[in-house]
């Protein structure tokens, strides 16, 4: 295991959709095992492939971790169903965005259906902090990061900010 570099907006890659995983095979297997080391060394709740310069639908996640708990999941070829209509806003920050948070307003509760690392589909009801994470890290393999989610106006001042810490 290692922990890899992450790619920090504005890299291209971050903009970019990820193509599907094709096959799940040993180099997929370490690449998974190297995003959990690199997520909690980051230390992050959630990473996606796009994030360490690997352009497939891939993310790995750990909503509970810092609490205690871990709870690893990888996920593969994701697909999100919002269940009901509450919406929550939320400050969301991002391993690729160091320094800035934005806040995001998202579904409170989803399905999301996955392939796991031994190519069986699962679908899982998320709600609260596992579903906002879920669907922060999908928003990446769509090439969307926090700062899509804001008006012009909000989004040009975080930039701003986040240009001003990083020169």
């Amino acid at each position: 295991m290692s922990v890899l570099p992450i790619v920090a907006w504005p890299d291209p890659r971050l903009k970019r959709i990820c193509a599907p995983v094709e096959r799940i095979d040993d180099a997929l297997r370490q690449l998974v095992s190297d995003m959990f080391e690199t997520m909690y060394d980051a230390p992050g709740r959630g990473l996606a492939a796009p994030q360490v310069g690997v352009m497939q639908r891939l993310f790995v996640m750990d909503a509970t971790w810092k609490e205690g708990t871990r709870t690893p999941l990888a996920c593969m070829n994701p697909e999100v169903a919002v269940l009901g209509e509450a919406l929550s806003t939320n400050e969301e920050a991002c391993l690729s965005i160091k320094g800035v948070a934005a806040d995001v307003t998202r579904p409170n509760q989803i399905e999301l259906t996955f392939t796991d690392i031994e190519g069986v589909r699962l679908s899982m009801i998320l709600e609260g902090f596992a579903a906002i994470c879920a669907q922060h890290e999908c928003d990446h393999l769509d090439g969307r990061v926090i700062f899509d989610h804001l008006d012009d106006a909000a989004r040009d001042a975080l930039e701003a900010e986040y240009r001003a810490m990083t020169q």
